[in-house]
């Protein structure tokens, strides 16, 4: 379960999640929160679908697959001992 670091402490999406909806209880009873709220939560996840780098499941799997196959065929880099992710990009044609 993949662990969420929120105000120096750790928690789960379905601790998140009930937070979250615990919050929504309390401030239920003001139309005006309530329309902050809605406003700020669909602001996010806007800017979540229009994120050119969000992959969908498929294309993630289908990365994944490419990147097997060009291992199998030897085609990878191995960082140098010393060397930084940066320096490794570089080598590797990267413009950083």
């Amino acid at each position: 379960m993949q662990r969420i670091r929120v105000n120096r402490s750790y928690m789960t999406a379905l601790q998140l999640n009930t937070d979250i909806y615990r919050s929504l209880g309390i401030i239920s009873e003001d139309e005006g929160l309530l329309r902050k709220a809605a406003k700020y939560l669909s602001r996010l996840a806007k800017q979540m679908a229009d994120d050119p780098s969000r992959m969908t499941k498929e294309e993630f799997y289908a990365h994944v697959e490419k990147a097997e196959e060009q291992y199998k065929r030897g085609q990878y880099t191995v960082q140098q001992p010393g060397e930084s992710v940066t320096e490794m990009l570089k080598r590797c044609g990267y413009d950083i």
